[in-house]
């Protein structure tokens, strides 16, 4: 039988509640029949971890979870510790760290939820946005001067390097390629921002002649949101720059209905380093302990970690679990207007495997 190593980082607020769930699920599944299983290794990193140690994860934990097959993880953030303390010393060290340079985020509406656009079906919203994830605006250059003074002054450096944005277009064409429509958007800023985006602008354009069957076409990120909500069936597969993306994907989940739903994966495609999957909604301190976050981004994730361990079919069986709990009206969870608990849907979750 096949065994996965698994690590789980819960991280901060609802992520404690919801990968614990994800990780009896994926249990569920595993103990359904499949002929794998699971050893999952937690791991107590994040806001606590630097209350008491002054850094979000170990110096060494890079090296922890190198040897994993994949990482499950929460979300990275607290009141109390400034946000890019937290960003920065743990989800965005695992991923620049193991190279996961494709963050890939698929967006539907599911059976069961009321989504905002109401002259939207279910059909016209089937999305997967890829975001270039290790460079652009959050490469992390830049600096502050005279900090205090009038003159005060501080610049963040969006660095956009051929090979990335070569790797990352390629990786979104072979998915378009993949998917029954095989279309592709390319998002940049290239009227306004002449020099980065209009390189991104000439290598779609070269990588573009790699896929001839892939059709394609290039929209303004501006231009982008409105199409999002007035055209939603005009797009497919989508890939843009790290901000315009991570901006783009939450306005995609919401209008799926809640970023409760939403899941991510950051991948290293070539499999140098362990891949980390997370649901993409934070770490929601109000709700925190109260058992009232939805799993369902953090299950969904599961079905994206399971693809990329090549468990096809048990990610099918566990998506389809997922479609058939969020079709019962009465186990959404308040994002999506319930009354239903964390633990309501988990166990429903569970149920739906175990048939």
């Amino acid at each position: 039988m096949k065994t996965y190593r698994i690590a789980t980082i819960p991280g901060d607020g609802i992520g404690k509640e919801v990968v614990p769930a994800g990780a009896e699920v994926l249990q569920a599944l595993a103990a359904s029949g499949g002929g794998f299983r699971f050893e999952f290794e937690d791991f107590g990193w994040g806001g606590d971890w630097y209350r008491a140690h002054g850094e979000m994860m170990p110096a060494d934990g890079l090296e922890a979870l190198k040897g994993k097959d994949a990482i499950l993880f929460g979300s990275a953030g607290d009141p109390q510790i400034p946000d890019h303390i937290t960003l920065w010393g743990l989800r965005l060290k695992i991923c620049q760290g193991f190279d996961q340079y494709a963050n890939v985020r698929p967006t539907r509406i599911l059976p069961g939820i009321d989504a905002p656009l109401k002259r939207c079906k279910p059909e016209d919203l089937d999305w997967v946005i890829v975001r270039e994830n290790s460079e652009g605006e959050y490469a992390g250059v830049g600096g502050r001067v005279h900090q205090g003074h009038p003159i005060e002054a501080a610049t963040d450096v969006s660095i956009m390097t051929r090979a990335g944005v070569e790797r990352v277009l390629r990786f979104a064409f072979k998915l378009a390629q993949s998917r029954p429509r095989k279309q592709l958007t390319v998002v940049t800023k290239s009227n306004a921002q002449r020099h980065a985006m209009v390189m991104w602008d000439e290598i779609a354009n070269e990588v573009a002649r790699e896929f001839p069957d892939v059709k394609w076409d290039k929209e303004l990120v501006d231009a982008m949101t409105a199409r999002m909500v007035n055209k939603p069936a005009t797009l497919d597969t989508v890939v843009a720059t790290n901000l315009h993306a991570d901006i783009l994907s939450d306005l995609a989940a919401a209008l799926a209905g809640s970023l409760g739903i939403a899941p991510t994966a950051n991948l290293d495609p070539e499999r140098r380093y362990p891949s980390m999957f997370e649901p993409i909604h934070g770490s929601a301190f109000d709700i925190m302990g109260k058992g009232l976050a939805n799993p369902v981004g953090t299950f969904w994730s599961c079905v994206m970690l399971l693809e990329h361990l090549g468990e096809q079919e048990a990610a099918q069986r566990l998506m389809a679990a997922i479609e058939a709990v969020t079709a019962d009206t009465s186990l959404h969870t308040g994002d999506l207007g319930g009354t239903a608990r964390t633990a309501d849907v988990t166990r429903a979750v569970i149920a739906r495997l175990a048939r």
